[in-house]
């Protein structure tokens, strides 16, 4: 049975799906002879424009800008290029302005990463209390939990996703765009072109689909914005542990096995048939391997100080432990190697559920409405003895 925080929590995240406005017939007529979707267009990251998206509309222009180095960097960069490279080097994209919602500011979001150098916000201190980083055949993925008011998110937002999409195809947020050195050539970054991120009731996930891949879009799809990270990117949500990984593809988001064999691709319903309350599926969780687990202190340092408590805690169940893609710098030495790993089952399946957009839907709530996340595990599963 679900709760009316439900309820209210879903019909709220539509609100923000909505947000994203479409563009009146007359605003795009005027465009069509000359305007490119931001999913179309490349950029070199050592040769970036000011601003990814030079176009006005519906939703005005590009709010940041895509140039970022140290005469950006800080408290308040807008800079709208996000990196994502390892457990211990990626961005989130969260709000410039303290206690905003995303879905009032989603095409004006900025930069947040775990270390300086890219010209971005910082995260502070303690403020990922677990995360999980992937690489798969198909993308790249980090997962995991935050206390969203240090990134100026409102603590009970439960938020929406992010995309190169959008109704107007510019993008949210508008000209944002994301690199990563894991598909660059000898080091150097390369356009991601498809990806996704879900920020919202302490959960985040962001995937970056590998842009040389056939199904780039397929994995990043863009049209589910309503169902979250748990349907979106299936993975091991853990408070207190931090973990890098290799990994097996999800299935596509959105595309399930029913018990009787059939694939079926979910639909979602329209916003104004009101809040989803149930889902016929539960997203499958792809196996985990060679995973290498880190203390905290070893990946991030140098952070400024939180400005918010922590309000909300996850019990510690891990799905199933799963060597490691790279963990830059000092973080590499301070490795603690989980121990007797192997594969996970391929039909391992996420139970995770939390509030809102980003989490996922369903939900279930604890006391004062602080999120739980409980994950259960089908098949085979890791054992592990961690000895940090």
């Amino acid at each position: 049975m679900f709760t009316p925080i439900l309820a209210a929590s879903l019909a709220a995240l539509a609100g923000s799906a909505a947000a994203k406005g479409t563009p009146t017939h007359n605003r795009v007529a005027a465009r069509q002879d000359n305007f490119t979707p931001l999913a179309s267009q490349h950029f070199t990251y050592t040769n970036l424009p000011y601003h990814a998206d030079p176009n006005d509309g519906e939703r005005g222009t590009q709010f940041g800008y895509n140039i970022c180095n140290s005469t950006t960097e800080g408290p308040t960069s807008n800079c709208q290029t996000l990196i994502i490279n390892s457990l211990d080097d990626f961005c989130l994209w969260g709000p410039p302005t303290p206690n905003s919602e995303v879905g009032t500011t989603e095409g004006e979001s900025v930069a947040w990463c775990t270390k300086a150098g890219h010209g971005t916000r910082i995260i502070p201190a303690g403020a990922i209390t677990g995360a999980q980083f992937m690489k798969t055949p198909d993308y790249i993925q980090i997962t995991g939990l935050i206390n969203q008011a240090n990134i100026d998110m409102d603590p009970n937002d439960g938020g929406g996703e992010m995309d190169p999409h959008g109704a107007d195809q510019r993008g949210n947020p508008l000209g944002g765009l994301v690199f990563s050195t894991v598909y660059g050539t000898g080091g150097g970054y390369e356009q991601v072109i498809e990806w996704h991120n879900f920020m919202g009731s302490n959960v985040f996930c962001l995937k970056a689909c590998d842009p040389k891949g056939a199904h780039a879009a397929d994995f990043c799809q863009h049209v589910f914005d309503r169902i979250g990270c748990q349907y979106n990117a299936p993975a091991s949500y853990v408070d207190g542990e931090f973990t890098s990984c290799l990994g097996d593809s999800q299935d596509f988001p959105g595309v399930y096995t029913g018990a009787d064999g059939k694939v079926t691709t979910y639909v979602q319903p329209a916003e104004s048939l009101g809040a989803i309350s149930t889902m016929p599926y539960t997203a499958r969780i792809p196996a985990s391997s060679s995973c290498t687990t880190y203390s905290s202190a070893a990946l991030y340092s140098g952070q400024p100080a939180a400005t918010v408590a922590a309000t909300s805690s996850v019990p510690a169940t891990s799905a199933a432990a799963a060597t490691s893609p790279a963990v830059s710098g000092a973080a590499a030495q301070a490795a603690k190697s989980v121990s007797s790993a192997s594969k996970a089952s391929a039909s391992a399946s996420s139970s995770a559920s939390a509030t809102g957009n980003a989490a996922g839907a369903p939900a279930k709530f604890g006391m004062g409405g602080v999120w739980s996340i409980a994950i259960g595990v089908v098949g085979a599963a890791v054992g592990a003895v961690v000895a940090l």
